[in-house]
């Protein structure tokens, strides 16, 4: 099929309008089958029950918004099986919990069908050995992540449909078609989400939901091309999706520091910690979107940098997320 310009506003415009469409149908039907997420007084603090299934919405949205548009190559087929995989999986985690050991199973699974087909990490100045493991903890690490954030109205949405925007970029200056319109198709999908899950939230991602968009996003970022100008820019993917990884490894530390395991539930989330600070719910989210915008403006400067500059930015964001950290370690969460 042969494709043009058009073909990107569209694959936006139709994930966009099938997902706005969708998502109350989605969360009528959660309601009227209990599907909801209830609160518990705990780490679920909203006011009353509010339905989940909003990641078969943006499932469902992304599919329709860039099939249409593309050939479906290996690469792109490999992807898509991956990606409905972790859907599923979440879904039935969503009906009804799942043991941590067979989540990690499906995942892991989803993730060998990923690299079956030929998608890993590829950096030149590592030996080739090496790209397979590392391929796997990455996106293994990033389908994780995005269900980590997943903690607040909108948060988990809308940093992955910031982060599309600069995948996007590079895909599309890379030449790389196919994955600049799954990009763009996933980036319409969780916006028009995102009209009904920023704050008051109506609907939820639910891991089916926060799995496919970490899952998506670990796996386009994997096939972009990034060292174009220098070599440091291979590290552009950690920059663009920094805010979930950030929280992913502030959430451990500060959990192996006290001395409970990793994997526990807490609230030591960045998110709730500018809470518990002084900002609302929106202003939380918003700083969110903004700090993940700075970051991916970062990752992208990277990229189209010589490689002094490519360093220098690396460096000068790595301090700053330093002290951010050390910043928010300090906020006392049990006041």
């Amino acid at each position: 099929m042969e494709w043009s310009y058009l073909s990107f506003p569209m694959t936006f415009v139709v994930a966009l309008g099938v997902s706005l469409a969708l998502t109350p149908w989605m969360a009528r039907t959660a309601r009227g089958i209990g599907m909801v997420d209830r609160p518990d007084g705990g780490l679920k603090r909203h006011g009353e029950p509010v339905a989940y299934m909003g990641g078969l919405a943006v499932f469902v949205a992304f599919l329709i918004g860039f099939s249409p548009f593309h050939q479906l190559d290996r690469q792109v087929l490999a992807i898509l099986l991956g990606g409905t995989l972790v859907v599923l999986l979440g879904f039935l985690d969503d009906l009804g919990n799942l043991r941590p050991a067979t989540k990690l199973l499906g995942q892991t699974l989803a993730v060998l069908v990923v690299m079956k087909a030929g998608i890993a990490i590829k950096i030149v100045f590592l030996p080739p050995w090496l790209a397979y493991p590392l391929s796997f903890l990455w996106l293994l690490g990033m389908t994780n992540a995005f269900n980590i954030i997943d903690i607040m109205d909108g948060l988990s949405s809308g940093v992955g449909s910031v982060a599309c925007l600069f995948l996007f970029i590079v895909a599309l200056s890379a030449g790389q078609v196919s994955v600049a319109h799954m990009t763009l198709a996933l980036m319409g999908a969780l916006m028009g989400f995102l009209r009904h899950n920023f704050q008051p939230a109506r609907i939820y991602l639910g891991d089916a939901g926060s799995l496919f968009i970490g899952f998506m996003l670990g796996a386009l970022s994997m096939v972009g091309v990034y060292a174009r100008n220098n070599p440091v820019a291979v590290l552009a993917p950690v920059l663009i999706l920094g805010v979930p990884i950030f929280d992913t490894l502030f959430v451990m530390a500060v959990r192996w520091m006290r001395g409970q395991s990793p994997l526990r539930g807490s609230p030591d989330h960045f998110a709730l910690r500018l809470r518990k600070w002084r900002l609302s719910v929106a202003g939380t989210v918003l700083l969110s979107y903004a700090v993940s915008f700075l970051l991916g403006s970062a990752g992208l400067a990277m990229v189209f940098a010589g490689q002094s500059l490519a360093l220098a930015v690396l460096f000068s964001v790595s301090v700053l997320l330093l002290l951010s950290a050390l910043w928010l370690r300090k906020i006392d969460m049990n006041l």
